[in-house]
Formats: structure tokens, C-alpha cells, sequence
């Protein structure tokens, strides 16, 4: 059985409980929003497109101009065509070379000579091509983090709020919260991975499996190990032995005893199949998701949503499993803590804080 995970990385959100927008476009193509038990009504005439975090959805109307929406009130950006992306508290807008900002309602330009950016939770990574440097904003600051005399090459990893990356001299570094923490000098780029607050890597030069975690940089396994992947404070991993394990705040333990067949780890919560059942790990808690491996999954926040045995859609919010529709080929995804379901015919069912809506 093919497996399909969609993985919201790029949505994974400052704060749950601060969900503002869950945006649809409704059988007559007006676009709405659902928030706290209600559908609001954002624009009537047909929109061109839209892209969404939990606190944020930025479209382009039906005149061409870019507009951000907050789940409060709308704010038109620009009145051309532009490029554009958003996380879930932050936005970038595009003009030639000119990238721009929103965060909680203010703009800034951060670059006239931008090339690549990188817009994730709690930070935007962008270069600068007048000075050659690699820039990070993050709580209103930008602090430059490396420049280069020729090609400026992007960070070794990028997480929602904590950046890894090489200076000049092949020192390597990690950006977290404002503040830069230097860890070794080494001719090759490390194999980082990470999400929020937690980073993981096979250090070289000790030979160990090692996390950066509250400012530190500790030995979490002797020897390397196999595949690593980090969450919001979390990391899970493959032992020596091939054995799940999971660690976070000094506390390791074992998940799997003969290991996983697959597994994914995004935000708060890590989803794995062993012997033809599906299994989740919410906030450190294991939960049996399945009797059967899933055909489609995706995390988010708190939230594991997937398709059913019947072919329609369940989900694994606060601790229960919650059958949400058994009617085949609906879409779904997650937004804040709440699941959202598009059935075939552009009706909507959107389950939010233990209760079903329905447009």
C-alpha cells in the first residue's frame, strides 16, 4: 500500500492557541473564514489565489492585488503581480529584487538586492547582494549572520526559528533567539536537521549523535546514527540497532523494538507504521492511530489527520481519534488545532475544539 504524507513544514505555528484563520472558498467561489465557531466572510467576488498559515492568509483579489488577512482585519500590500510566501505568523511580498514583510500588522523592507529568501515561523533568512551577506530578521531585528567575498551560499539548515550555517573560516555556527553560538571548525558541512528550539547532528569530530538544545550542544548517543529528525523541542531518530528512539530535555526513550517501517516527525507530533499498524507520539504521549497503515497523512501542530479505512478522513486531536467524514476523494488539512475537510461538492466541514461545523 502506497504510503502519501503531506508535510506542513512551512506552516508549523508560534502559537497554537492563537489560530486566526481557516480560509475556504465556498460553492459560490466567495471567500470565507472559519474562526472561533463561525464563518466569516472575507471577500465576495472570486479571488485568483490564496496561501495560509494558522495566524494568516495572504490572496490576490479578483483586481491583482495582494492583500494579507489576519482573521481581524485586511491589509492591501501591493497592486501588481508579485511573489509571495507565508508561515504561520509571517509574510513576504516580492517586487523585482525588493522583498518586503508583514509581521503582526507592521511592514518593512528588509532587502532592495535580494536573491533567495527563506520564510519559516519565527524567522525570515534572506541574502543581500549590495553587501554579499546572509540576513536573518527575527523579533524585529535583522542581524547579519555571514558575508562572502564571492558567491553567497545559503545556511547548511534552516529550522522555524534556529538557523545553522558556516562563516568565512568553516566555523560552524548556530542562530537561536538572537543570539549566536560558535560549535567547531570543520572542512565539511554538518548533516543538520531541526525544527523549533532543538537541532540534531552526527558530529565529526566526536564521533557522537549530538543536539543543540537551551544554548547547549550535548551528547545524546555515543556513536552516529541513522536517520534524525527534529520537531518543536523533540527529536526522534534510529539507534544502532534500528530501534525509534525519542529524546528531549535530557530524557531518551525507545519507541519501536524491532524499529519502524517508516516515520515522520513534524511540530508537536511524530507518526510511525510497525507490523502493519500506525502509531503516533503527540507532546512525548504515544497513541495507537491504526489498525492499518493510512494511505495519506498529514501533521500539523497538534494534529494528525488522515484518511480512513473507509476513504474518508479521522483524526487524532487531543489525545482521541475522531472519525470526521466517511465520504471518499474529500481533501483535508489542519490549520491551528483545527482539522479542515473539503467534501466533493465545495461543502466544507471544519472540526474545531471537539465540535463539527459544517458550510
Amino acid at each position: 500500500m502506497r504510503l502519501f504524507v503531506y508535510l506542513l513544514v512551512f506552516f508549523a505555528p508560534f502559537a497554537i492557541s492563537a489560530q486566526n484563520v481557516v480560509p475556504m472558498l465556498d460553492f459560490n467561489y466567495f471567500f470565507k473564514n472559519f474562526k472561533d465557531g463561525f464563518f466569516q466572510q472575507i471577500e465576495i467576488q472570486r479571488i485568483e489565489e490564496f496561501k495560509a498559515g494558522d495566524n494568516l492568509v495572504a490572496y490576490v483579489d479578483f483586481r491583482g492585488n495582494l492583500i494579507v488577512y489576519d482573521g481581524v482585519k485586511k491589509m492591501s500590500l501591493a497592486n501588481l503581480q508579485v511573489e509571495y510566501q507565508v508561515s504561520d505568523r509571517l509574510m513576504t511580498w516580492k517586487i523585482g529584487n525588493t522583498l518586503n514583510m508583514w509581521d503582526n500588522g507592521q511592514t518593512k523592507t528588509l532587502s532592495f538586492t535580494n536573491r533567495n529568501y527563506w520564510v519559516k515561523d519565527n524567522i525570515i533568512v534572506f541574502d543581500d547582494m549590495q553587501y554579499n551577506s546572509v540576513n536573518v530578521y527575527y523579533n524585529g531585528t535583522i542581524t547579519t549572520l555571514y558575508t562572502s567575498v564571492g558567491d553567497v551560499d545559503p545556511p547548511d539548515f534552516i529550522g522555524e526559528n534556529i538557523i545553522a550555517y558556516r562563516d568565512n573560516g568553516n566555523f560552524n555556527k548556530v542562530f537561536w533567539k538572537g543570539r549566536v553560538y560558535d560549535l567547531e571548525v570543520w572542512h565539511n558541512p554538518f548533516d543538520y536537521q531541526a525544527g523549533t528550539d532543538i537541532l540534531c547532528f552526527n558530529d565529526p569530530m566526536s564521533g557522537t549523535f549530538a543536539v543543540f538544545e537551551n544554548g547547549q550542544f550535548l551528547d545524546v548517543e555515543e556513536f552516529h546514527v541513522g536517520k534524525y529528525r527534529a520537531g518543536r523541542g523533540f527529536i526522534l531518530y534510529e539507534n544502532r540497532n534500528n530501534d525509534l528512539m525519542y529524546y528531549s530535555q535530557g530524557i531518551r526513550k525507545q519507541l519501536t523494538n524491532y524499529g519502524a517501517d517508516w516515520w515522520q516527525v513534524v511540530d508537536d507530533v511524530a507518526v510511525w507504521t510497525e507490523n502493519g499498524f500506525a502509531y503516533a507520539l503527540v507532546e512525548g504521549v504515544k497513541y495507537d492511530l491504526a489498525n492499518y497503515i493510512p494511505e495519506e497523512i498529514i501533521l500539523k501542530n497538534d494534529v494528525i489527520a488522515f484518511r480512513n479505512i473507509m476513504g474518508g478522513v479521522s483524526a487524532l486531536v487531543n489525545g482521541k481519534v475522531v472519525e470526521l467524514t466517511t465520504q471518499i476523494k474529500s481533501t483535508f488539512s489542519i490549520y491551528g488545532s483545527s482539522v479542515l475537510i473539503e467534501l466533493f461538492n465545495r461543502s466544507y466541514i471544519v472540526y474545531s475544539n471537539g465540535r463539527k461545523y459544517s458550510l
